[in-house]
This record gives structure tokens, sequence and C-alpha cells, in this order.
């Protein structure tokens, strides 16, 4: 039987050539190819520094760090990647989890400020499926209280709010490029910033605590000589896998516009089937697309319904339990699930049915006809 998995990345012959052109070279780890993606990046979202890191979870971790918070709390959506709160973790800070919107599922602004308090130290978001978040909101009650702003953009390379590119409005932006976002290096990721000092530091964490990189050591005129002034960690990216970034960066837009192409068909077709509610997009953003989730009705057993799915060859996914549910973080702190009303009806509904630019008409066929019939069979 044929499996459409959730997501799935795009290599192309192209790509493939742009890596081996670094194999052969005489750098392949924090080169020029690097330095030439994180400007790449800086370019398209529109901000001034981009610090490449090996994953993204490395860049929470390294944006996080930077921002010397010290000890205190920072407010974060429980509806995200564990990673987005292990970093508050790597911090030595502690996450306090506010309630998300009911259309988007992205971190309420008005939740967000009944959490502050004296410990708060900073507001991390989460752009969730590529929605961008309510950033303007959540920038300005920031800014009354004095608290950074991160932006957990992995699934929002490309999206916009209120005309401006995602990257361009938070303290740090990180993005992953993970096989399954909307570019890929493998694995990676990357910090944006306009502020210098953050930039330094980020560049200071990812290697190791040195202050000079290893192309300022041992390239052309380098000199050998170095200190450690930070607790930093290897999270340097090669320059194999900026290569591949670049590559997949030029065709971004024409990812995201194969991305919203599909998210429309799904629209489309399934607005009128009982049993289902589809996501939401407010006008004013961009939204693109790295997950496609729906809602089963209250009425319907959503693990039954992902069960029937895969038995029919569609990779259906749950994006995401709720962080304070995982046993690490309910055996080490007192979060209550019915503090989070909102979440807690949301992750027990929710469905991420597959997208990815590679599917094919046909593929996008068989998950609209495998939804429609199993919402058919589990809603009598």
């Amino acid at each position: 039987m044929r499996f459409i998995p959730y997501g799935l990345h795009w290599i192309d012959d192209q790509d493939i050539e742009k890596v081996v052109k670094v194999l052969k070279g005489d750098w392949i780890v924090m080169g020029e190819k690097v330095k030439e993606f994180e400007d790449a990046i800086c370019g398209y979202v529109g901000a001034r520094y981009g610090v490449a890191v090996n994953s993204g979870t490395a860049a929470l971790d390294v944006a996080m760090n930077s921002l010397g918070l010290g000890e205190g709390e920072v407010i974060t959506t429980p509806l995200t990647f564990v990673a987005t709160a292990h970093a508050i973790l790597y911090a030595g800070l502690r996450p306090v989890f506010a309630d998300i919107q009911r259309d988007t599922f992205n971190i309420d602004p008005a939740d967000v400020e009944r959490k502050i308090t004296d410990r708060t130290r900073a507001v991390a978001c989460v752009d969730f499926a590529g929605h961008p978040c309510e950033i303007g909101e959540i920038r300005k009650i920031a800014d009354e209280h004095g608290l950074f702003v991160i932006e957990d953009a992995a699934h929002a390379l490309g999206a916009e709010y209120r005309g401006r590119k995602v990257g361009s409005l938070a303290d740090v932006t990180v993005f992953s490029f993970h096989p399954v976002k909307h570019i890929t290096t493998g694995e990676g990721g990357m910090c944006v910033t306009s502020k210098e000092k953050l930039a330094e530091r980020m560049r200071i964490l990812r290697n190791q605590g040195m202050e000079s990189s290893a192309m300022e050591r041992f390239g052309p005129g380098g000199r050998w000589v170095y200190d450690v002034k930070m607790l930093g960690r290897n999270y340097r990216m090669t320059d194999f896998q900026a290569a591949l970034g670049l590559s997949q960066l030029r065709k971004l837009e024409f990812f995201i516009r194969r991305r919203e192409e599909i998210a429309r068909m799904y629209i489309d077709e399934l607005s009128s089937v009982d049993g289902i509610e589809l996501p939401a997009v407010r006008p004013y953003v961009r939204h693109v697309w790295h997950i496609f989730t729906i809602l089963v009705e209250r009425g319907i057993n959503r693990d039954e319904f992902v069960a029937l799915l895969r038995k029919k060859g569609i990779g259906a996914a749950v994006h995401y339990p709720p962080v304070y549910r995982f046993t690490y973080y309910r055996e080490r702190f007192d979060f209550r699930p019915e503090d989070f009303p909102v979440t807690e009806e949301v992750t027990s509904r929710t469905v991420t049915i597959p997208l990815f630019p590679r599917m094919k008409e046909e593929d996008v066929r068989m998950v609209i006809e495998a939804v429609k019939e199993t919402a058919r069979e589990l809603s009598g």
C-alpha cells in the first residue's frame, strides 16, 4: 500500500551538485558558505545578523542563552515541539505556559500579560504551523514590561505579519532547516537578529565559547591564539549544509506557493465535511503552511481517526501533545491542565494531514478522500 507521510523534503540534482562542489573543496566546516547562507537568510527576512547552527534546537539554546537573563521565568506556549521549553530550562530559567488562541492555536497575548510577574524575563512565542503569532501585541506587552521577545519561527520561514517578514520583528528569531521544514540543510538552524551584541554572543556560544572562529584562526592571515569567554557548545554548521541551504533558499518561494496550493485544495474540498473543522487564517498574515491541521468533532475519538487514516496509507500525526503533559515536566513542575482550557480542547482533537511540495495531485486527492471517508465512518 502506498503511504504518504505528513512531511517530506525535496532535494534535486542542483542541490546535490552544490553540496558535492563544497565537499571537493578545502573548507567544509564554518567557512565562507556558512557566512553566505547567513547573509542570504538575513537578506530574505530583513534582519541584520544571522548565526547558523547545526539544528533548530541548538538555535533556540543559543538564542535563549545569549540574552543573559539570569534567574527567573520565560513565558511560552504549551502547544509546541518540546525544544522550545527545553531551551528555557537549558538557560537555567523556568518555563511558564500561557494558553493559546482558539482560531490560530498561537499563544494568547492576553494570557501572556496575565502571567507576567516580577520574575518574568522574556516571552518565547511560536508561529504554529506557519501562521505568525500576534507578534505586534506581544512586542507591545514585552516593551511595556522590559522583556525580551524570542520568536520560534521553526514553522514560519517566509511568513509575514502585517506586511513584514517573520525574522524582522523579535529580538531574536529562530528558524529550523529540518527535512520537513520549508527548506532543509539535513539538520540545521539559524538565529537572526538586528542587535549586534546579541549576534556576537550567539556566535561565541555556538563555537564552544571561543571568541574567534576557525576561519579567523586558521584561514589565510589567521592568528591561532584565542580566548574562551563563555560556556559555549559545539553547534557549528558545515559548509556543505550551508551550500544545500543556499540552493534550497532559491526555491523557497516555489515551495511556499505549492504549499499554499495544497492548503487551498484541502480548504475547498473539506470545508463542507461534517465532523471536522479547518484551520483559520487571519487576513493580515501570510501563512506558509508548514503543517495542515484539522480538528475532529468532540464526539469523535481523535486517536481512532488518526489510526484509521494511517491504515489507509495517510501519514496522519498529532502536533503536538501539550508540553506540560510530558513525564519530565509533570514530575518537575506543578502545571495543571485545567489552567489551559483552550490548549486542552485543541490538543485532544487535532490531527495533522500530509502537506509538502512534492505531493502530486493524486496524493492530495488520496488524502482528501481518506479524510472524508474517515469522517463519515466516525460521525455516525
